[in-house]
Order: structure tokens, then C-alpha cells, then sequence
């Protein structure tokens, strides 16, 4: 089903400007990126098997070398962390397939386990709230616990026994919030020569040297957000360079290239010997964003590409395209993974290539099955054959198109506006004339709007498990559905009364 809308949008944010295909043709050339790990972020909306069995080859022919895959809640924890799984979590069997799937693709894969930050899947069961940083919030691990390290060394453990010859996993640690306000944690700081840096690197060095022990051919990886304002001096003592890889992660469209590549030279003096990038596709441009803006993407990946030819020859081990689906544990779901499709081609060929030059727009429109690819915009306009692209159609219709039609009826309608404002709609007082007016108008709004919600509803399905669909239709159509239904009750309620006594206001002398 379509409407009769407009499907073009052009992207707000003017700070992003137009590429210049000019520049990037002159830039093209071999990657400087040999592995480019697409980003699967599972603590929302994960998607079904079936579905990975589609997309998996077309990471493929974009040119993804592995997947970075970050379970959350989703893994199929076993015995005392049993209580960690969601309701449509993973079973064993298909996380084998998931991984027998990406190794028919020749996609690597690494899984990612937090271990520090964002353990609000973890520590919001009452049962291990007790090992929380403080009290109140449950992203932060107390580090000062033994059984916190038992508890992270556990999961670990479980991931990698279904993760055999992983050559890294990623332990996370970033966005460490809150990190020395505890009470045990305010006492050891007292102590003379303790420092927040310290107490984050001790965690660090713990957890890696479990991983290490237990998995000696795997290699840790974990965020550098935490580690960027240590001292050298503090980190080339601390042992965490010679057992860490980090991951370098800036997801904005016009990051420091100069910045970075202080970053990277400050990270080698301090002895860490590889490094890797961390750009975005998806879900990094806000927390309920349902859109991706391509364009914000590929320059954030064309300014990595710029990082990259300052880092010394090996150094950068490759780049993870993040996608995000939520902010964290509690926020509400960004861009879904199929809408994200394109914003994915886009970025991966850039980074193949060196650059995003014209030929390289044909190939991504060829592989998306795209008449006509928008990057500087956002459009739904032409047929598209990649996995869930009809949802991509149907979810740019809802979301260009859902408020702002319900806000033309209830706002600029001069029916609605001059006769059933809402001091009318309370008082269930309406000339019977503007009944005729408003409400075929509402219930032909509401039906066309229903139908296209029923088939991507259906689409959604096929991708998705019922509480995914349910959250995401709950969040981005209820609200202006819900507008026109408590227009049409109220009609209802205003025709099904009897009239009041006096008028609610002064007669205009004007005819409807």
C-alpha cells in the first residue's frame, strides 16, 4: 500500500554538508582498513535466524570481513546466569547457526560481552543488585567485589564456549558512569596514590587477564572512551596495554582527524601495539531516531578513512561499523537494522574503496536492487529487492508522513480548528454541519493509515519477534493513531449528547 504523500525529506541537520564526489573520487584507492567488522547490537529488536541468513550475504558483497556481535540479554545463559536472558533470547542451536551462517559468508566473528559499563541487563535483577557501583544505578559494576570478577569471568566463559577459536572478544568497558562514587570506592580513594584512572585500569587488567588465562588465543578488545585522559605514564605502567586491543570509536561527522591521530601516537607510546576504529552506520544521531541520515554516516566514515592514513603501517587492525539499536538497556529503540541497509552499503563501500565516488553509488544501487539511491536525503520512492526493504519503505511512510497528516487534519483543518477545538471536544458541543465535515474526513485518514500499519506490521514480523514489533508500532504509530481516535470518539460523544442550554461561546454571525 502507498500514500499520496510526499516521500522526499531533505536532512535537517544543516551542519552536514553535500559530499563532494569530486574530493572523494581523488581519495579512492586500495582500504586502509583490511578487516571491516559490521556492528550487531542485539539488546533490541534482534533479529530472527532467517532473516541473518539473508543479510549475512550481503554484508558480504559490500564488502564486510566480520561481525561484531554484542548479545546483551539475548545469549542463552546457562545455570545461576539463566536469569539474564530476555524473553526471545538466542538458544544454543541458533547461535551455532548464526555462526555457521557468517562463516559461509567468510564473515569473522567477535563477540562482545560488557563487563564494566552498561550492565543494566545484569544488575537490574534485585538478585545481583548488591554488586552495583552505587546502589541506585545499575550500569556500573562495583569493581572492589570478588564476585563481580566472578560474575563477568562466568559470562565470559559461556560466550566463548560457544564462540570456539574466537580470535578476539570484545569485554566492552566503556561509558563507565559512575565509577568511584560508590561507598567502597569513595574509601579506597581516600587512600593516598588511588585514582578513579587506577581503579578503571585495575577492572581492565582483571578482566583481560581472565580472558587470557582461560582463552589464551584470544585477544581482548574493549572501548577507549575510559582510557583516553590517562596519563601515559599510567597507562604504559598499568600492564593493560600489553593485554588489550582498543577500539577507537567517534560516530560524528566531523571528528578531530588531528585529535585522532594524537590519540593513536599517545596509544603506542604507551605500548599498546594494535588498534582499531569505530565509526556508525545507524544509531548514533539520537535515541528514538527511526531514520538513518546517510549522509552524516558516510562523512563520519570518510573522516575515519583520513585517521587511518595518519596511523603507522599495521597499527590499525580494522574498523567496526557500529549499529546501534538502543542507547542503552532502558532507552527506546533507534533505526532497525533493515532500515539501515543503505546507510550499511554506503559506509562499507566507502571504506572498500577509499572513497565514495560515483561508480561505487551504482555498484551499492545494483546490490540494494535501488533505482535511485538518496544520500543526502531520506526516500522511499522506487522498489528495492535487499532483505527488508519493504520495511524501509513502510517505516519512511510512517515516519515522514504519520504526524504530520494528523497534525494537518487536527491543526490546519479550519473545521477542526474553528469548531471542534478542543474547549469544544470537552464540552461535547459541535454544529452538526461540521460533523459532516470532519468525520468522513478522520475515519478515510484513519483507515489508509491502519492498512499501511497492518502490512508493515506484517514485515516486521517476518524480521523481528512480537515484543520488537509491539515496542516499536507502540512508540512511532500509537501516539498519532491514537490523535485521530480521540477525534472520532469525541465526535461521537459530541453528536450521541444532547445539546447544552446556551452556546459555549458568542454567536460570530458567520455561516459554516
Amino acid at each position: 500500500m502507498t500514500l499520496s504523500f510526499s516521500t522526499r525529506k531533505t536532512c535537517p541537520d544543516k551542519r552536514y554538508l553535500s559530499c563532494d564526489f569530486t574530493k572523494n573520487r581523488e581519495m579512492s584507492g586500495p582500504s586502509p582498513f583490511k578487516m571491516r567488522f559490521v556492528h550487531l547490537d542485539l539488546k533490541g529488536a534482534p533479529p530472527k535466524v532467517s532473516y541473518l541468513s539473508e543479510a549475512f550475504p550481503l554484508f558480504r558483497a559490500l564488502g564486510a570481513t566480520g561481525l561484531l556481535i554484542e548479545y546483551e540479554d539475548t545469549f542463552p545463559y546457562e545455570g545461576h546466569l539463566r536469569l539474564l536472558r530476555a524473553q526471545h533470547a538466542y538458544s544454543p542451536a541458533e547461535v551455532k547457526e548464526i555462526l555457521r551462517l557468517a562463516a559461509l559468508n567468510e564473515l569473522e566473528v567477535v563477540p562482545l560481552v560488557q563487563t564494566f559499563g552498561h550492565m543494566e541487563f545484569v544488575l537490574k535483577h534485585q538478585a545481583l543488585a548488591h554488586l552495583r557501583e552505587v546502589a541506585l544505578f545499575p550500569n556500573t559494576l562495583n569493581p572492589h567485589e570478588a564476585e563481580s570478577l566472578a560474575l563477568v569471568g562466568a559470562m565470559i566463559d559461556q560466550v566463548m564456549e560457544l564462540h570456539p577459536g574466537a580470535r578476539w572478544l570484545h569485554i566492552g568497558c566503556d561509558e563507565v558512569y559512575y565509577l568511584g562514587e560508590g561507598e567502597a570506592s569513595r574509601q579506597w580513594l581516600q587512600q593516598e596514590q588511588n585514582t578513579k584512572a587506577k581503579l578503571c585500569l585495575s577492572h581492565v587488567r582483571a578482566v583481560a587477564s581472565h580472558v587470557l588465562a582461560r582463552h589464551p588465543a584470544t585477544a581482548p578488545m574493549v572501548w577507549d572512551d575510559m582510557l583516553r585522559d590517562i596519563p601515559e605514564d599510567q597507562l604504559s605502567e598499568s600492564g593493560v596495554p600489553q593485554l588489550v586491543e582498543p577500539v577507537l570509536w567517534d560516530y560524528g561527522a566531523d571528528l578531530d582527524v588531528h585529535g585522532k591521530a594524537l590519540l593513536m601516537e599517545k596509544y603506542r607510546k604507551c605500548g599498546f601495539p594494535r588498534l582499531w576504529a569505530a565509526s556508525a552506520f545507524k544509531g548514533a544521531t539520537g535515541p528514538s531516531q527511526a531514520l538513518p541520515p546517510i549522509e552524516h554516516h558516510l562523512q563520519n566514515n570518510m573522516q575515519w578513512l583520513q585517521v587511518a592514513a595518519c596511523a603507522p603501517a599495521d597499527m590499525l587492525q580494522g574498523i567496526i561499523l557500529t549499529g546501534w539499536q538502543r542507547y542503552d538497556h532502558f532507552s527506546v529503540l533507534c533505526e532497525l537494522l533493515p532500515v539501515g541497509i543503505p546507510s550499511l552499503a554506503v559506509c562499507l563501500q566507502s571504506l572498500l574503496h577509499g572513497g565514495f565516488a560515483e561508480d561505487f553509488r551504482a555498484r551499492v544501487e545494483k546490490l540494494l536492487g535501488i533505482s535511485s539511491l538518496e544520500i543526502t536525503g531520506v526516500t522511499s520512492e522506487g522498489a528495492a529487492s535487499f532483505p527488508g526493504s519493504d520495511i524501509l519503505a513502510l517505516v519512511t511512510q510512517v515516519s515522514l508522513h504519520l504526524r504530520s497528516s494528523v497534525d494537518e487534519m487536527l491543526q490546519r483543518d479550519r473545521c477542526v480548528t474553528g469548531w471542534f477545538s478542543p474547549y469544544h471536544r470537552r464540552r461535547k458541543f459541535i454544529h452538526p454541519v461540521m460533523v459532516q465535515h470532519i468525520q468522513p474526513q478522520a475515519h478515510s485518514l484513519l483507515a489508509r493509515w491502519r492498512a499501511l500499519v497492518q502490512e508493515l506490521e506484517a514485515a516486521l514480523l517476518r524480521v523481528f519477534h512480537e515484543d520488537a514489533v509491539e515496542e516499536w508500532l507502540e512508540e512511532n504509530v500509537d501516539p498519532g493513531l491514537g490523535q485521530l481516535q480521540a477525534l472520532l470518539q469525541d465526535l461521537d460523544g459530541a453528536t450521541g449528547s444532547q445539546p447544552p442550554q446556551a452556546s459555549p461561546g458568542p454567536d460570530t454571525g458567520q455561516d459554516p
